[in-house]
C-alpha cells in the first residue's frame, strides 16, 4: 500500500468515526471513544494470527457495500459483554445468555449500522461517490470464521489493504471494546490518491 493512502485512508476513518462517537456519546447512555486506528496491508492469514491473540468467541455484524468502489465491512463486540453494550446503547440491560438470541442481534445490527454509515459517509464525503450497503447480517464464531466471512467477497488470496477501528464504550465502572474492520479495495485507495492530500 502507498504511504500516503495509508495516511488519508487513517484520517478518513479517524475523522469519520470521531463524529460518530460523538453522535453516540449525546444519544446514547454512554460513554464512547475512539481508542485507534490502524491502516495495513495484510493477508487473511496474518490478519488471522492478530485477532486470534486478542479475542476468543466474537459477534460480528456484516455489510457488503456496492458501489463504484465496492468493498466490506464488519463490527466485531464481545458477547460477553453485552449487558455494558446494552446499557450504553440502550439505556437498560439486556441478559447475558450463552448464544445470542434475536433481540441481542437487532441491538448489535443497530449499532453497527450507525458505526459503519459513519464510514461509508466519510469516504462518500472523500471520494464524491455514492454507497449502497447491505442488510446487516450478525454471526456469532471464532475470529477464523469472523475474518474468512469478510474475505469472502475479495477472495482468499493475495493481499488486502485493511482499515481497522477500535471503539470503546464507558458505561459507569465497566468498559467494552468492539472493533470495526473495513476491507479496502485498490481501486478506492488510487481513487483517494487522485483526489490529493486531506488538509
Amino acid at each position: 500500500m502507498d504511504s500516503r493512502a495509508e495516511k488519508i485512508l487513517e484520517r478518513v476513518a479517524a475523522d469519520g468515526l470521531e463524529k460518530c462517537v460523538a453522535k453516540l456519546s449525546r444519544i446514547a447512555a454512554g460513554s464512547w471513544s475512539v481508542a485507534g486506528v490502524k491502516v495495513s496491508c495484510r493477508t487473511m492469514e496474518e490478519a488471522l494470527r492478530t485477532h486470534a491473540e486478542s479475542r476468543g468467541t466474537g459477534a460480528a455484524v456484516y455489510f457488503e457495500v456496492k458501489g463504484e468502489f465496492p468493498f466490506t465491512s464488519m463490527v466485531v463486540f464481545r458477547p460477553e459483554d453485552i449487558d455494558t453494550i446494552s446499557r450504553g446503547f440502550m439505556g437498560f440491560s439486556f441478559s447475558k445468555l450463552p448464544s445470542l438470541t434475536q433481540a441481542h442481534e437487532m441491538l448489535l445490527s443497530e449499532l453497527a449500522n450507525i458505526v459503519v454509515n459513519s464510514m461509508i459517509g466519510a469516504l462518500s464525503g472523500v471520494l464524491k461517490r455514492g454507497f449502497l450497503r447491505s442488510a446487516p447480517k450478525c454471526v456469532q464464531g471464532e475470529p477464523q470464521f469472523l475474518l474468512e466471512a469478510l474475505w469472502t467477497a475479495v477472495g482468499r488470496e493475495g493481499r488486502h489493504s485493511l482499515v481497522a477501528v477500535s471503539l470503546d464504550l464507558r458505561c459507569d465502572k465497566d468498559v467494552t471494546r468492539s472493533e470495526l474492520i473495513t476491507l479496502i479495495p485498490e481501486s478506492m485507495e488510487k481513487a483517494l490518491l487522485a483526489g490529493g492530500p486531506i488538509d
